[in-house]
């Protein structure tokens, strides 16, 4: 719930381009950093670091269970972790975890060069083209067809009902939004259904996992699962897209960084998490107040929604000098990419783990990118493209470019 009195602080632009998003950014840290638009269905935009930071981890205050992003898609359906404060997104969140410890996720990573190899050798060896379309849609998708013990034609419904999703909250489609969300939904459920009919270990698949969790001696609800498994599924299909892209977009326009990266491959994991910091694909995750509240010099009525701009707080100058530009000499980076609290990203480090490979592929096996026309890009919640069309020049042997 929103005041229809409020005077609206900016308007969410109709469009916007590769680097539009940062200047409204940076205007209202500096001059209006918790912010009120109309747009959306009304919400106040949560722009600086500090009261980022303040939001996500005050639970108390600030509820995830109302609305999770602006402007608000979800369905009726609940989705756990994000969908429930604390105590009751814990059970969710380590019943995932256990399977992201260090040890496990280093056991992923010769299976995501293998992927990784398998997509983008193509993609480079033709010159290029759309390396969303072609590349980052799919590449996540077979980790999470992987992840979750999915079949091959599980694999390719979630990649085209991901897509479709993914289109229809850009366009604001919500006829389309509600259906493929559903679709999401039936997935999920078919991966239930079948672990209940062909039981698997639980320490060795995710969704056996969560079935076996007990709280109180009583299972986790099967409506909550299930919700569950969809959250998992959409986050992991979106965010790398748009990523990938981003840093698709930041290697072209930087051929020098391209090189910088490439020369010091010690520094991949350095260098992702400076791209991370200026190019966080999330900008709208939600919480709403329960109460009144002060947060930034503005006052916050019970009900109304805040987004907590990860894509802003990661460029507040007074944590991050010089914060519109790469840099990779920056000392322990505080970043808000992956959260914050109680609902920090679970899935974090195998994340991190696909994005530094691709990453290190992209720049040993091609010496330079070049944008061969527009990017077009996401709307809110997310930042980044949606097509990133590109000449690709592979590295020869040499290193010299053919």
């Amino acid at each position: 719930m929103t005041s229809s009195k409020r005077k609206s602080d900016f308007a969410v632009p109709e469009v916007e381009d590769f680097d539009s998003p940062h200047r409204l950014f940076s205007d209202l840290r500096s001059r209006c950093p918790v912010a009120y638009s109309d747009d959306l269905g009304g919400f106040w935009a949560v722009t600086r670091h500090e009261d980022i930071c303040r939001v996500l981890t005050d639970w108390q205050t600030f509820t995830t269970t109302v609305q999770n992003v602006v402007p608000p898609v979800a369905t009726t359906q609940r989705r756990p972790p994000l969908h429930l404060d604390p105590p009751g997104n814990i059970p969710y969140r380590n019943a995932i975890l256990r399977f992201l410890t260090p040890k496990r996720i280093e056991a992923w990573r010769p299976r995501i060069e293998k992927m990784v190899d398998r997509f983008l050798d193509p993609f480079v060896a033709k010159g290029g083209g759309d390396i969303c379309a072609e590349f980052s849609f799919v590449l996540p998708i077979a980790l999470l067809a992987e992840f979750f013990g999915l079949d091959g034609e599980e694999a390719e419904r979630i990649r085209t009902v991901g897509a479709e999703f993914n289109m229809a909250l850009q366009r604001q489609d919500l006829e389309t939004l509600r259906a493929r969300s559903d679709e999401l939904y039936s997935i999920a459920a078919g991966l239930i259904e079948d672990r209940k009919l062909n039981p698997r270990d639980p320490n060795s698949d995710p969704t056996a996992s969560l079935l076996a969790v007990r709280v109180d001696r009583e299972a986790l609800p099967d409506a909550l699962i299930l919700g569950a498994l969809r959250q998992f599924l959409l986050v992991g299909i979106i965010a790398p897209t748009t990523f990938i892209g981003s840093m698709a977009v930041h290697l072209a326009r930087h051929p020098e960084h391209h090189g910088e990266i490439a020369s010091s491959p010690d520094r991949i994991d350095i260098a992702l998490e400076e791209l991370l910091r200026l190019y966080t694909p999330y900008r709208g995750f939600a919480r709403t107040a329960r109460e009144d509240v002060e947060l930034g010099g503005r006052m916050i009525r019970k009900g109304e929604a805040l987004a907590v701009v990860f894509t802003s707080g990661n460029r507040d100058a007074e944590l991050f000098p010089d914060p519109d530009t790469f840099r990779l000499d920056r000392k322990k980076p505080d970043l808000l990419t992956f959260g914050r609290g109680p609902h920090m990203c679970p899935g974090a480090p195998l994340a991190r783990l696909l994005l530094a490979v691709t990453l290190q592929r992209i720049v040993t096996r091609t010496s330079r990118l070049e944008l061969t026309g527009e990017v077009e890009m996401t709307r809110w919640p997310e930042y980044g493209p949606l097509t990133v069309p590109l000449r690709v020049f592979p590295r020869t042997t040499e290193g010299e470019r053919l």
